[in-house]
């Protein structure tokens, strides 16, 4: 018998300490700049104020995690607006749902 623990503790997503500047950098790069970056500094600068009351970095982390799935899934978007799959003539799902109630 060991005195290990029978589980593995998960450890926190921590990027890199550049990784919100170099994340800027490809925001501003983007063609959605105009929106996107205004929109990371916000929510960069809130999670900033959280981490400083609270004295916990996970509101910073969540923020670059968050924008940084963004920018990866953006090509993705792209490709299924151009493809004329376009769904903004959908009926919303809860729309549908108080019409049964």
């Amino acid at each position: 018998m060991s005195a290990q623990p029978d589980h593995v503790p998960v450890t926190p997503y921590a990027p890199a300490p550049g990784a919100p500047a170099e994340l800027l950098a490809q925001l501003r790069a983007d063609r959605r700049a105009d929106r996107w970056v205004p929109a990371f500094q916000q929510e960069w600068t809130a999670a900033l104020e959280e981490s400083r009351r609270t004295f916990s970095l996970a509101g910073l982390y969540e923020v670059v995690q968050v924008w940084q799935a963004r920018v990866a899934a953006a090509p993705a978007v792209d490709a299924f607006l151009a493809s004329g799959r376009d769904e903004t003539g959908f009926v919303d799902l809860e729309e549908i749902r108080s019409r049964r109630r």
